[in-house]
């Protein structure tokens, strides 16, 4: 399970975090209040778009005509698209695909009035233009050159224009005329269009232009608009009736027992609309026979996304389906009259089955305006299948087809298509049937033994995780695992232990469970498969076997999805020749544990789809690992803040000792004071977060927990910055005392040697610390391997310099020893809150860590005692924890009985350093 969102916990911070929120909340709803009212301003409408005289630009297309009442009828064109309009829209015009589309348009009646006319009506209604998005990027001669978007004039991408105009039903000519919105409000315009009140599928697009009525000098001035849109009056479903009368679509009247049916039309739109499926050709799509758009261009469709045009109760149904060529096509696009079909058809609740007939798109002027239909010659069934299995994974299937011969123009081979494999269903009447796995030889190493650890129960959300994959080349890919169907129920991924029905396989009451699974993991530019990269950016392999929640062992086939030299499917596009193993941790693993598997082919060395044995591991945490982590994140939090707190009263204590004993002052270490004011200067300069978060995708990890680390982040920083100042002060006193005793100057001479001694103490003590360091390698970094690459525990020396800055932190009072042993001075310049707490907070740290090497908590990452800012490990925790206490204990007999106590009585020399008064003249 990866964890992307923690559940709450506040601590005492909750009033504050609660009253911060409120803040938040208001100021973004004053500004959403601002933004609106901006928004309706700037879009006022011209009062000027209804006193546009008519009857001087329209009267010879529809006669103005005096209007009566108000009435129900509509003239919505809901889908549409346009060409032209670069210049209001700020932006070079674009193509798409060539027909010169520049984005999607339509329109809207407000009120329709009949008039003395039956047969004409006066409209008012809005026409709405949005730009395709312009990404600053032409090409030049094959070469892509990107340039940087002037800031003026302002790029929009939508114009809106107010119209009001009249509609003969008998021609279905519209002529409407007005104004624009918003900016375009001084900016008169004329609508033409052919709508006729009845249509089919042969007539079913609307044709028009929009006219400025300015001149060409004008402010947003611009040239004529094309527009093409679908009718949404009046529609004969005759073409689709037609075929069924001719029992076209019966040679899969038997598919109604393998099929999902529904209740309503509606249940069948919904899951059918905006859907995107997989087109699926035949094996001699290379002689040039499938390309679905007719033509020879060697540009074949991959994908075709369904546009729902109407969806009726009675179960008729129109699309423009959209064909793609690439995964990475724009989904939202406006269609393409080029690469676009449009399709009717009828839903058949007895047969389980959808019915369409498709048509090309006829442009050959090359404008939009004269769109038209023709080619009616592509069929379609569509169906849901009521099982899922090993080799079928899609909601949504079917097949298409042509009734032209093979000699004729436009023919193309039969083409089956598929949404998107391995997706969770949303059906309750959809089942998984199992049956390709029992001859797994893997099946006969699960033990149904009970052990006395426990893993994780085939429904809970820790059967899923995020996974690093490993080629023998030792190139690394990233993805994904996670369970289809547990049992006879599919998987819900946010679910935790459902109930605990288990699917029994050998019927004798052992834990053994059927599960199918998906493994998705994106290719790295060197991650090989076999002897040739995959030709697409991802590996998908549909898995079902068997689990054993009892020994956390997973056994299943696998089957690979293939594609042609091209990128496009074909009949034979699964690998099914695909063992996959696995084996979860238990769920109490020392270090949240990772689960190793193993992706295996077992066909020959000499078959070209064999492939060496991937290796895979997770990199996401358990449930009951992220509860254990909440857990010792809060208290690694709550230790910060303690020990900065403690860090500031040592300080204040040690301040407090000074101003009480001025004297003391010239007798404390400038060396170890500069030490410690960096060690709280430091952290404030850098980026604070880092602190908190070691990289940004640890971050996002984090910032669920609904302000809690937040405000402490804030807390600590106060905190750190009040030790700084007390520190800053300390040393301030303590230069300041050396300067205004002249007769204290030796001090400063003991100083000099105290830094002489120490860095070369500190680079030799920095040395021999790498060098154990690369023969300890403390094992509590390996807990990075859950979310970080293989390769992010290498030392590099940037990490180094860290954790050497933090031992010489660790050994604080080292220059302090050092000085008292060259001045002899048996001053107690330190207090013993001081020269004892300080120190221990450095040891504690260690000594926790020597706790956490012994827990079983999980961790995303550090707070307290982060082993990239120090030396971590059993042999560093205890040598620097009895370094510092002797260090202590050094310094205590030092105040006692001078500097260098410890040495041979020969060795000892008595200085006394004494105020002596300064005699001069005047």
């Amino acid at each position: 399970m990866k964890i992307s969102r923690f559940p709450p916990n506040f601590g005492a911070n909750h009033l504050l975090t609660k009253s911060l929120k409120s803040l938040n909340l208001c100021l973004t709803h004053l500004l959403i209040f601002l933004i609106f009212t901006l928004s309706v301003n700037s879009y006022k409408i011209s009062p000027n778009f209804r006193q546009i005289p008519y009857s001087k630009h329209c009267n010879d297309v529809v006669a103005e005509t005096p209007s009566l009442h108000l009435t129900n009828l509509t003239l919505d064109l809901p889908t549409a698209i346009f060409a032209g309009g670069a210049e209001i829209f700020g932006h070079r015009n674009g193509f798409l695909a060539g027909k010169g589309a520049s984005g999607s348009a339509w329109f809207r009646t407000h009120f329709v009035y009949d008039t003395t006319n039956d047969h004409v009506f006066m409209f008012e209604g809005r026409l709405g233009l949005k730009g395709m998005r312009d990404h600053g990027a032409f090409r030049r001669q094959l070469r892509m050159v990107s340039y940087r978007a002037p800031k003026i004039p302002v790029r929009r991408s939508q114009a809106v224009f107010q119209l009001h105009g009249f509609w003969n039903a008998d021609s279905g000519k519209v002529c409407m005329v007005g104004s624009g919105v918003g900016y375009l409000r001084n900016v008169n315009v004329v609508l033409n269009l052919d709508y006729l009140n009845v249509s089919s599928i042969f007539n079913s697009f609307v044709n028009g232009t929009l006219r400025n009525l300015g001149n060409v000098g004008d402010k947003n001035y611009f040239k004529g608009i094309e527009i093409l849109g679908v009718s949404m009056r009046g529609y004969d479903f005759m073409l689709v009736e037609r075929e069924k009368v001719s029992a076209v679509f019966s040679e899969y009247d038997d598919l109604g027992n393998v099929s999902l049916g529904f209740e309503t039309s509606r249940e069948v739109c919904s899951l059918v609309s905006g859907s995107r499926v997989e087109l699926v050709y035949s094996d001699d799509c290379g002689a040039g026979n499938c390309n679905v758009l007719g033509g020879g261009s060697g540009v074949v469709p991959v994908f075709m996304v369904f546009d729902e045009v109407e969806c009726m109760e009675d179960g008729r149904v129109r699309y423009l389906l959209r064909l793609l060529n690439s995964s990475r096509s724009t989904f939202n696009s406006p269609f393409d009259p080029s690469t676009t079909l449009v399709a009717e058809g009828v839903w058949d609740g007895v047969k389980k089955r959808m019915d369409l007939v498709a048509c090309r798109i006829i442009n050959a002027t090359g404008s939009l305006s004269m769109g038209s239909v023709g080619d009616c010659s592509i069929r379609l069934i569509l169906r849901v299948p009521a099982t899922f299995s090993l080799r079928e994974r899609s909601v949504i299937v079917g097949q298409m087809w042509t009734n032209k011969m093979v000699n004729e123009s436009g023919y193309f081979g039969r083409v089956s298509f598929r949404s998107q494999e391995n997706r969770q269903p949303r059906l309750g009447a959809l089942k998984y049937k199992y049956g390709e796995y029992q001859n797994l030889a893997c099946l006969k190493k699960i033990k149904t033994r009970r052990k006395r650890k426990t893993y994780p129960d085939g429904y809970s959300s820790d059967m899923r995780f995020d996974m690093t994959v490993r080629n023998k080349e030792g190139h690394t890919a990233w993805g994904y695992s996670s369970p289809l169907s547990v049992g006879d129920k599919f998987y819900e991924q946010h679910q935790l232990v459902s109930d605990q029905t288990k699917y029994v396989v050998d019927g004798n009451g052992s834990s053994l469970m059927n599960i199918s699974y998906v493994l998705n993991f994106k290719n790295s530019p060197n991650f090989m498969l076999g002897a040739e990269a995959p030709l697409t950016p991802s590996v998908v392999i549909s898995a079902e076997g068997v689990y054993d929640a009892n020994t956390g062992m997973l056994c299943m086939i696998g089957c690979r999805h293939l594609y042609s030299y091209n990128g496009i499917k074909t009949n034979n596009s699964l690998d099914c020749q695909i063992v996959v193993t696995a084996a979860y941790p238990p769920l109490n693993a020392r270090n949240g544990g990772n689960v190793k598997g193993i992706i295996k082919s077992t066909r020959s060395k000499a078959d070209p789809l064999h492939f060496n044995s991937l290796e895979f591991h997770s990199s996401s945490v358990y449930t009951y690992g992220a509860k254990q982590s909440l857990w010792r994140m809060d208290l690694e939090i709550t230790m910060v803040l303690f020990s900065n707190t403690l860090a500031c009263i040592f300080v204040g204590l040690q301040l407090f000792h000074v101003y009480k004993h001025p004297d003391v002052l010239p007798f404390i270490s400038i060396v170890m004071l500069v030490i410690l004011t960096l060690a709280h200067m430091i952290p404030l300069l850098l980026n604070f977060e880092a602190m908190f978060v070691s990289n940004h995708m640890r971050q996002t990890l984090f910032r669920g927990s609904d302000g809690w680390l937040e405000v402490n982040e804030v807390l600590v920083r106060v905190i750190t910055m009040v030790a700084f100042l007390m520190e800053f002060r300390l040393l301030q006193l303590t230069w300041s005392a050396r300067i205004e005793e002249e007769s204290l100057k030796n001090l400063w001479v003991s100083d000099k040697k105290v830094l002489y001694l120490s860095i070369p103490l500190y680079i030799g003590g920095g040395l021999i610390a790498w060098f154990v360091h690369l023969l300890t390698k403390p094992s509590i970094n390996n807990m990075f391997l859950v979310l970080e690459p293989a390769n992010s525990t290498q030392i590099s020396l940037l990490g180094e310099l860290k954790s050497f800055a933090g031992l010489v932190r660790d050994v604080v009072l080292l220059p302090q020893i050092i000085f008292n042993l060259f001045c002899d001075s048996s001053v107690k310049a330190l207090a013993p809150s001081f020269y004892v707490g300080m120190p221990l907070l450095r040891l504690l740290p260690h000594a926790y860590d020597l706790y956490r090497t012994q827990s079983s908590s999980w961790s995303f990452t550090y707070i307290y005692a982060n082993p990239r800012m120090d030396y971590f490990s059993t042999v560093w925790d205890i040598s620097i924890c009895c370094l510092g206490v002797v260090f202590v204990f050094i310094i205590f007999l030092q105040q006692q009985f001078g500097g260098r106590f410890f040495l041979p009585r020969s060795y000892r020399e008595n200085y006394l350093y004494e105020k002596v008064p300064a005699t001069g003249t005047k």
